[in-house]
């Protein structure tokens, strides 16, 4: 297998291009049969006008509207919580949304004159290099494309003798001050948002071409090679600072540039491997892609799926300061969807959960630096919004941290921050280091705890309810037709965060050796939380009773977080619920569940856990054929691309075949039987440990291990229950 997406056509269409990305810097290639168009992105480009926004005073407010949902008046409180609670803006308010909107950096454009014929475009994704082939009246030109890995500029080396047109322009935009600087030696351009953020794109060549400057353009005839630089700072860091820390010297052997970032980038690719059987097929990705959708079998496009998911999570997070938004770092609307922002009640959780097992535990670090850099505005949030002490983090966000409630008919939500603390306690289960979980994880995990000491409400029984609750991002019935989610009492969904936060809280203070008085009290919260309860028709309630669903096929598939990415519900531990929650995943799907990519990640996620690998497989293949772009981006109906399926997606297959619950490694528990022989590189297992192995027929036949900081490890394989230990760095082989 290549692991390359390759074409004989060209496309304008921005969602059939090529991403390319080093965390910093992202482009999205595409063209036509004569002009090659990279549009350009910088991960702190977002539009900077509301950077200073903060919520309203609305505490005096939440004690009115636990009496209603006391009362049961779920109506009146849904719409009393919305309007104090639920943000003055976006969603149903139908004033703007306040979140800063992720923005395109603009356009840079190669125009070759003498182009005769497009051959080819592809991109490499292991060494992250995209490429173009043309012919011209002199022979063949080539363009090769990367978003360099170490010196995180994007460069751009084309090859053969050929006329070339190079400019940059940027969509008209009324919100912004443009200005251009065009020399023969770069093109300057600085842009400023009305009250906002300010960006600036130096843009270097090399040539030995005649050079002619142009208005906002320069062009190159009988040459025989084209080097480009591309730098792009914000005001974030200060332009004239990021631009000299981002410098890379125009003279630079190309050839050196393009070696170092490959050796770079596919360091970090080949970290991990998975491969099955399957046949070859060396036709371009699209009609691959139509060939699967008139039934035809492609699994060898299944892995190019997979891997592209580890790429993309490579390209928009490795180096990065801040985690990949909805689009990852791609974007080239100057009004995207949802802003292309941060959504917390799963989207940009999804784009994290394959990353520690996959060994992209780097990728994870923009993540956890986001999430603590809303604990200063997520204190005064709580504290304005609630009247509580510790930390709060809103249903969305952009770049800029701010803990408000923006998504009026949504926001109404205090699970985002211990949903996000999921990511913090892996990171540490995965490493087992210490140093992570006393100055990073556990202080997180305190400010949420504290916030529930506040939040939680103990009713006569002596049980603690939460309330305003919602399970994202459903609804039930009785509480009009104006708000699509319902306000309540202790979904199932916050019931579970809030038990997974609170063991923790206290499982990190009984680590560190520290904080023993509150960690008895957390763990006496923890225990006097509502039941995971179920209903007559025996599936796991999503509600605090049974309540009748606005939409039984919801997309959403929020009281399922217990069975994944949590593990509370498995076979072995609450088994009641798992059977349960089984029931209820296959009622959200014969009630048209799955219909966006990224929740049919999730459904696939969740068939892992239930053992079920004909639906794994199904999902998967349904991702592809139903949402998938021809170069591969997931797609949200109406045609919207989100990130968050391609990297689903990849967590998904990795359950598959391996999946840690209830403390023990299951190998090959849910692997569908297309691919019966294959093998595994460099699995990162919690406990701090390392697995390879191979399987043959469904059979794992050779396990080797690399034992980590945790000393043991139990192994369910081929229907045997294994103990493996020894001191850390044993390699243990295992043959069957």
């Amino acid at each position: 297998m290549d692991n390359k997406l390759w074409y004989k056509n060209s496309s304008l269409d921005w969602m059939e291009g090529l991403p390319l990305g080093n965390g910093r810097l992202a482009a999205m290639l595409t063209g036509s049969d004569n002009t090659d168009i990279l549009s350009l992105n910088h991960e702190w480009l977002w539009k900077g006008i509301y950077k200073d926004r903060d919520n309203i005073s609305a505490r005096h407010m939440l004690k009115p509207v636990r009496e209603l949902i006391e009362k049961g008046d779920f109506y009146r409180a849904t719409m009393l919580a919305n309007t104090f609670f639920g943000g003055e803006s976006g969603g149903i308010s139908g004033l703007p949304c306040r979140i800063d909107s992720y923005q395109p950096v603009g356009d840079l454009k190669l125009e070759f004159k003498n182009s005769n014929k497009f051959c080819k475009r592809q991109l490499d994704i292991i060494n992250g290099v995209a490429e173009t082939e043309r012919l011209t009246e002199k022979g063949k030109v080539n363009a090769v494309y990367a978003a360099h890995a170490i010196n995180k500029n994007i460069i751009c080396h084309i090859d053969g003798e050929t006329d070339i047109e190079l400019s940059f322009l940027r969509e008209t935009d009324e919100s912004a001050f443009q200005k251009y600087e065009v020399s023969d030696k770069s093109i300057l351009y600085n842009c400023k948002f009305n009250r906002g953020t300010e960006f600036a794109v130096k843009i270097d060549y090399l040539t030995d071409a005649v050079t002619e400057v142009c208005d906002k353009s320069v062009r190159f005839s009988n040459g025989s090679y084209l080097t480009i630089f591309v730098n792009i700072a914000t005001d974030v860091m200060g332009i004239e600072k990021e631009l000299n820390a981002f410098s890379f010297d125009v003279n630079s052997d190309i050839k050196s540039c393009l070696v170092s970032h490959k050796k770079s980038f596919s360091e970090v690719m080949n970290g991990f491997s998975f491969k099955f059987d399957c046949d070859e097929v060396d036709i371009p990705t699209d009609e691959r892609i139509k060939n699967l959708k008139n039934g035809q079998k492609d699994d060898e496009l299944t892995l190019l799926y997979y891997n592209y998911g580890r790429y993309l999570l490579v390209s928009s997070s490795l180096g990065a300061d801040l985690p990949a938004n909805l689009q990852g770092k791609w974007n080239a609307s100057l009004t995207p969807p949802w802003e292309c922002d941060y959504h917390f009640d799963i989207n940009l959780q999804m784009n994290y959960w394959m990353a520690e097992a996959v060994n992209l535990a780097d990728c994870v670090k923009p993540l956890i630096s986001y999430c603590e850099s809303f604990k200063e505005h997520g204190r005064k949030a709580a504290m304005d919004l609630y009247g509580c002490r510790g930390i709060y983090i809103p249903l969305s966000s952009d770049g800029w941290a701010k803990a408000t409630v923006e998504h009026t008919g949504w926001g109404v939500w205090i699970g985002a921050a211990p949903w996000l603390a999921r990511h913090f306690w892996e990171h540490y289960i995965y490493s087992c280091d210490k140093e992570f979980l006393s100055e990073h994880a556990y202080p997180f995990f305190k400010e949420i705890a504290l916030f529930y000491e506040d939040y939680l409400v103990k009713d006569k029984d002596g049980i603690y309810q939460i309330m305003p609750s919602q399970s994202p991002e459903n609804g039930f019935e009785g509480t009009g037709s104006i708000f699509e989610v319902s306000i309540g009492k202790s979904s199932a969904m916050d019931v579970q965060l809030a038990y997974d936060l609170l063991g923790y809280a206290v499982r990190s203070a009984e680590i560190l050796k520290i904080d023993k008085d509150d960690a008895e009290k957390w763990s006496q919260i923890r225990e006097k939380l509502p039941e995971f309860r179920v209903g007559s028709d025996g599936r796991l309630l999503e509600w605090d009773c049974e309540r009748k669903e606005t939409d039984p096929g919801h997309r959403h598939l929020s009281h399922l977080y217990g069975v994944y990415p949590s593990d509370i519900f498995n076979e072995e531990t609450n088994a009641e619920q798992f059977e349960a929650a089984k029931k209820s995943f296959d009622f959200r799907m014969k009630n048209g569940g799955g219909y966006t990519g990224w929740s049919r990640a999730w459904c696939a996620c969740l068939c892992a856990r239930f053992a079920d690998s004909e639906k794994v497989y199904e999902n998967i293949s349904e991702m592809i054929k139903e949402f998938a772009t021809a170069s591969l981006l997931d797609l949200h109906p109406p045609g919207i691309f989100q990130i968050d399926g391609n990297l689903g997606a990849v967590a998904a297959v990795t359950e598959a075949a391996a999946q840690f619950v209830g403390g023990k490694l299951y190998l090959l528990k849910a692997l569908p039987k297309q691919w019966g022989n294959g093998s595994i590189e460099n699995l990162r297992v919690p406990g701090g440990h390392k697995i390879s192995f191979v399987w043959e027929s469904g059979v794992v036949k050779t396990v080797n291990i690399t034992v980590g900081m945790a000393e043991s490890l139990e192994l369910c394989v081929n229907g045997k229950k294994i103990m493996v230990s020894g001191v850390c760095g044993d390699v243990k082989e295992l043959n069957f």
